[in-house]
């Protein structure tokens, strides 16, 4: 499956939730923000939402420092 990833072009399994995406990409560690399709998804949904084929999705894994 083809989604548009925070601008680029990027090859997805198929079925995968928010969730499952976010731990795919190995960002499973840390709070992230999800945009789909320009709408802000609320985290509370990310493991119901299921990513389509073509969508445009922006994420941001948010890391601590100082």
């Amino acid at each position: 499956m083809n989604v548009t990833l925070n601008g680029r072009a990027t090859e997805v399994p198929g079925g995968l939730t928010l969730a499952a995406l976010v731990a795919h990409l190995g960002l499973a560690g840390g709070p992230v923000a999800i945009e789909r399709n320009g709408d802000v998804v609320p985290r509370a949904r990310h493991a119901e939402v299921r990513v389509e084929d073509g969508d445009c999705l922006e994420i941001v894994h948010f890391v601590g420092g100082g």
